[in-house]
């Protein structure tokens, strides 16, 4: 996770979970992941502590995020968001898409991800897959200062891979600012995806030629929100909330706007929980939704500077 306390390297493996309040789906993709997860952290060498509840990242535990990127030499390994949501028809679509960082370069992270879906068809018949492979960079231009605040930028490429994934390539560009105040942070998101707009896009197919949406992944035309947190140092804990609004690559879509509320809280040095409450207030398919994470610091000791000796 980004470590702006300070200079201290702490890589941070992160599990974080976004669930509706509706019937379990897709139960192989979790037990999977945590797999995955569970192995890597079990394997991996303990650093030192870093004060890491204010660090907020896309879905954790709001969808806005601040300006700033993985530390150098730092892994971050996510399990997010994990989502449940009802889809049109009353049918409900499960989607994980389990991310790697690594802080590549000063103030710049690369990162790749595997959206995995589970897509409840109706009529007792469901599909489930990978839906893409994410593949971003994100580079922070510089640190926030009196006047200026911090800002970041991302570019996201989703490839077409997997039997849930897109038709085509899709490249998304991101400006992010953070400003921070005595008695909170602010931070602005605006996020543009190059690309076709037919309604095609990330569908499955259905037995009577129809097609429900993925729900893996939401790719956006655009998208515009803004958050506002609030950190409480004594107790090691962030209260956040935020807005965006959203417009679906498809053109027929409307735009949809959502929002949102978390706390994150850092337990002990090396271990932090968040948690939140959301909902997308327009729309054929507004609902409530809540979110869960954790993260905990581990590193690997080859890639640190001087590791091998």
């Amino acid at each position: 996770m980004h470590n702006k306390a300070g200079s201290a390297l702490v890589p941070v493996s992160t599990l974080s979970y976004e669930i509706s309040m509706t019937p379990n789906a897709g139960a192989a993709p979790i037990r999977l992941s945590l797999g995955l997860v569970a192995a890597i952290l079990l394997s991996a060498p303990l650093l030192g502590a870093q004060t890491d509840y204010y660090n907020t990242d896309a879905g954790r535990p709001v969808q806005i995020e601040d300006a700033y990127a993985t530390e150098r030499y730092a892994f971050e390994l996510k399990l997010a968001p994990l989502r449940l949501e009802r889809g049109i028809g009353g049918v409900y679509n499960f989607g994980v898409e389990p991310e790697i960082a690594y802080g590549i370069l000063p103030r710049t992270h690369v990162e790749i991800g595997l959206p995995l879906a589970y897509n409840d068809l109706g009529g007792g018949q469901s599909s489930s897959g990978v839906a893409g492979v994410e593949l971003s960079a994100f580079h922070n231009l510089n640190a926030e200062t009196r006047t200026l605040p911090a800002l970041g930028l991302r570019a996201d490429v989703l490839l077409p891979v997997g039997p849930l994934g897109p038709d085509r390539t899709y490249t998304s560009l991101k400006g992010i600012a953070t400003r921070t105040f005595s008695i909170a942070r602010f931070h602005v998101n605006g996020q543009y995806t190059f690309g076709s707009s037919d309604e095609d896009i990330l569908t499955s197919p259905v037995p009577d030629g129809t097609a429900e949406a993925a729900g893996a992944v939401e790719v956006s035309r655009w998208l515009v929100g803004a958050a506002v947190d609030k950190t409480f140092p004594l107790r090691a804990m962030l209260v956040t909330a935020d807005f965006f609004v959203r417009q679906p690559i498809s053109d027929a879509e409307d735009v949809d706007y959502n929002i949102g509320t978390g706390i994150r809280y850092q337990v002990n040095p090396k271990f932090n929980i968040d948690g939140g409450l959301g909902r997308r207030i327009n729309g054929p398919d507004q609902g409530w939704f809540v979110t869960f994470g954790t993260a905990y610091a581990f590193a690997i000791r080859s890639f640190l500077p001087g590791g091998d000796r």
